[in-house]
């Protein structure tokens, strides 16, 4: 058993359909009632380490097979002294044959069973008690209602932590949204067999907490993921140690084509983050230099960023040498308004890695000859990443933002697939996906992200990585790493909201220690 918010090693994935066949597998090589007696040892070993003075212990029980691994969890918590009390919902006579004969056991052991969600042992647990959730499983597929939901509003309004079991009950396993009105909001919450990628994307992650996963000595055969989570060591690969011999020419170059006035913070923040992710020269393109020049006088046109004299500005760079553009790492619409429509058409013919954001996105989505140009690129050996939020992925689908929250995985996956792009589809669990390859989910990062600018030290810092890298052919293992930072640097930090300019420094401090480490 180990808790997986921050994984040494990337994991694999499983949703409804794919968990049922390892189960399936598992229980045709084990006893009866292994599996289950297995997971209810894992429950009962988790709820001593996390509330080793609690007293008393309330298990909310389903009428299915989570119910019953609550029920297994009850007769080893009441062998260890602990008063435990299940409350149990539905039909005791028409259990499952694993969980019927868990409640048989149960009832042996001396547990406490009712079927009343209002019981006075339920009002009265002391905040270092503990609540267990074994409503609802892997199998739920609707919202809860009736005597299930108002035992949810139970376990909600408990002062003491709640241990989900597998899933926190009224979570879809897969999109990781909630099935209707009700659902566990859990402190801890134990994966069983496999881990489900609804609890690390979506609101799954306010729902389940911290994630703990036991596989219950089951491994997942010949099953294939339907996604993965990025570990540690796969975000660190992307930035390896330098050799005393390499120089800055070593690690490429990038042009932040963005910066349209009145928005030159985007771009610079966009660079910034490229400068601080190790890229070796770092080109600030800023746009509309007609406007700037009707409306100011030239002088005013932006020359240097004092913060940090090291970014060089070259305007009207995307109209330059197609050599120098062909070489380079692009980064293009932080900030961009509509002028970066102009640029956008020719930095798709010329650079063979193309990160585009933000304002790049919705000119993309509005033209129909540039997504054209987009999908076309693939054929020529050039990569490009999308770095949408919900609102300029839906409107690259052609869907709306609620539709890309329902189902992020399939969005991510979808827009992947119609442009032939690696995607990174940003949010609470950023989801990296890729024509044909099994898309990733990312387990860093929190809502102090949620202030302006974040997405373009993103932008400019996934730009940084790949010009390092310098293969087209790495996009997405480039993206993930660089959402995994992304969102490291914000879990280290501490600070709520985190300014983006303080993001780029927290990021590098962040990927210095990395290094340290390594």
């Amino acid at each position: 058993m180990f808790e997986t918010s921050r994984p040494r090693r990337t994991l694999a994935l499983f949703g409804v359909a794919s968990s049922r066949l390892i189960e399936q597998q598992a229980q045709r090589r084990l006893a009866p009632h292994t599996l289950m007696r297995r997971a209810g040892q894992a429950v009962a070993r988790l709820a001593i380490a996390l509330a080793p003075h609690a007293q008393r212990v309330w298990i909310a029980a389903g009428p299915g097979n989570n119910g019953g691994d609550g029920l297994e969890a009850a007769v080893l918590l009441k062998q260890a002294g602990r008063d435990v009390h299940v409350t149990l919902c539905g039909d005791a006579a028409r259990l499952p044959p694993d969980a019927s004969d868990a409640l048989v056991r149960a009832k042996a052991a001396g547990v406490t069973i009712d079927d009343s969600p209002a019981s006075e042992f339920t009002r009265a647990r002391a905040p270092h008690d503990l609540a267990i959730d074994a409503l609802l499983g892997l199998g739920a597929s609707r919202a809860p209602q009736g005597e299930l939901a108002a035992l949810i509003d139970a376990l909600n309004a408990l002062a003491c932590p709640v241990l989900a079991v597998d899933l926190p009950s009224g979570l879809d396993a897969h999109p990781g949204q909630a099935l209707g009105g009700v659902c566990v909001n859990a402190r801890h919450t134990l994966a069983l067999l496999t881990l489900k990628p609804g609890l690390y994307t979506g609101h799954g992650r306010d729902h389940a907490g911290t994630v703990w996963f036991d596989d219950l000595g089951v491994g997942p055969g010949e099953t294939t993921p339907d996604a993965r989570l990025v570990g540690n060591e796969a975000a660190h690969a992307a930035q390896p140690p330098r050799r005393h011999a390499q120089h800055k020419g070593s690690f490429g170059d990038v042009a932040v084509v963005g910066g349209a006035p009145g928005m030159t913070g985007a771009a610079l923040l966009a660079a910034r983050a490229a400068l601080a992710s190790g890229a070796g020269r770092v080109f600030v393109n800023p746009l509309g230099e007609e406007a700037y020049a009707t409306n100011t006088s030239p002088s005013s046109l932006p020359t240097v960023d004092m913060t940090r004299p090291e970014l060089m500005f070259r305007p009207a760079w995307w109209q330059g040498d197609p050599g120098v553009i062909g070489s380079a790492t692009v980064v293009c619409g932080c900030g961009g308004g509509d002028a970066v429509r102009a640029a956008l058409a020719r930095l798709m013919g010329l650079a063979p890695r193309l990160v585009l954001d933000a304002d790049a996105l919705n000119a993309v989505a509005s033209d129909a000859a540039l997504q054209a140009q987009l999908r076309a690129r693939a054929a020529r050996g050039h990569a490009t990443v999308l770095t949408p939020h919900p609102l300029e992925a839906a409107r690259l689908l052609g869907s709306a933002a609620r539709e890309v929250q329902a189902d992020r995985l399939r969005s991510a996956q979808a827009l992947a697939e119609r442009f032939g792009c690696v995607v990174l589809l940003k949010g609470s669990g950023s989801i990296v996906a890729a024509p044909g390859q099994i898309p990733v989910i990312n387990p860093t990062g929190n809502a102090s992200l949620a202030t302006a600018g974040t997405g373009d030290v993103l932008a400019g810092w996934l730009g940084g990585l790949w010009a390092q890298d310098g293969r087209p052919e790495r996009a997405f293992d480039i993206a993930a790493a660089a959402a995994h930072a992304h969102g490291a640097a914000a879990d280290a930090a501490g600070v709520t909201p985190l300014r983006a300019a303080d993001l780029v420094e927290a990021m590098l401090a962040s990927a210095q220690h990395a290094t340290r480490l390594s």
